[in-house]
């Protein structure tokens, strides 16, 4: 059974910084592209941040580029997004995905598994 599993959340100062990991079981994962994707109370899950199954390719948010940075360890099955400069809209519930297709998963922002993700809160 393929397993993701986030940690890494929890609530930070606005300016703050933190470090989210995935770690991914019962998948060939180098064969996947993976992502982050988030959900504010309310509001549609949007994505985030993909990144190719090699780590060479990357794609961003244009709400996140620049601060955000998604990076994977295929050694470690695991997968990263280390989050600066944080703001209180990045408020959500983060999710990692696997799924095919590091510019398709962003696009239509769908993938194969999903993790039940990490609380992320930015105080002001």
């Amino acid at each position: 059974q393929v397993q993701l599993v986030e940690s890494g959340g929890g609530l930070v100062q606005a300016g703050g910084s933190l470090r989210l990991s995935c770690a991914a079981s019962g998948l060939a994962f180098s064969n996947y592209a993976m992502g982050w994707f988030r959900q504010a109370p309310g509001k549609e899950r949007e994505f985030v941040a993909t990144v190719s199954g090699s780590g060479s390719i990357t794609t961003y948010a244009d709400s996140v580029k620049g601060r955000f940075t998604i990076s994977r360890d295929n050694a470690k099955n695991t997968v990263y997004l280390q989050m600066n400069s944080l703001k209180p809209e990045d408020t959500a519930v983060y999710s990692c995905a696997a799924g095919h297709g590091t510019y398709a998963m962003a696009q239509k922002n769908v993938a194969n598994y999903w993790g039940q993700g990490t609380q992320v809160t930015v105080s002001s």
